[in-house]
């Protein structure tokens, strides 16, 4: 992911549409984007702070707040695949998230899960 730009430059092109030049003007002289440009002062005018927010990390889902009833069912029954948990989910709660949502969810947690076999063995080779 790319850094944020500096905040010397933040300055300089909050202090030149300050100076009276329009932001687009601005934009095109310091090389930077016209969105950027016109978000920066407008974050100045309202803050007055120039500091770069904060990007990216985990927000929290609607799911997580049904963490220990999924993570009982994982328990006693290990072998439940996305959309079950899914579908038992709107079942118990209302809440029926994708099974991207549900794998997000034990990623977040770090918790692996590898299915077992559905048919036995093969004893003439690997399977």
């Amino acid at each position: 992911m790319a850094k944020a730009l500096s905040l010397d430059l933040r300055r300089r092109v909050v202090s030149a549409v300050e100076a009276g030049a329009s932001r687009r003007q601005v934009a095109a002289r310091f090389g930077v984007g016209v969105s950027s440009a016109i978000r920066w002062v407008s974050q100045s005018r309202a803050t007055g702070d120039l500091a770069p927010k904060r990007r990216g990390g985990q927000r929290p889902s609607r799911i997580d707040g049904h963490g220990a009833l999924i993570m009982a069912w994982i328990d006693t029954d290990p072998d439940l695949t996305l959309t079950e948990i899914a579908a038992r989910l709107a079942e118990a709660t209302g809440y029926r998230p994708p099974p991207s949502v549900v794998h997000g969810f034990f990623k977040r947690r770090g918790v692996t899960r590898k299915k077992r076999r559905r048919t036995p063995p093969s004893r003439a080779g690997r399977t």
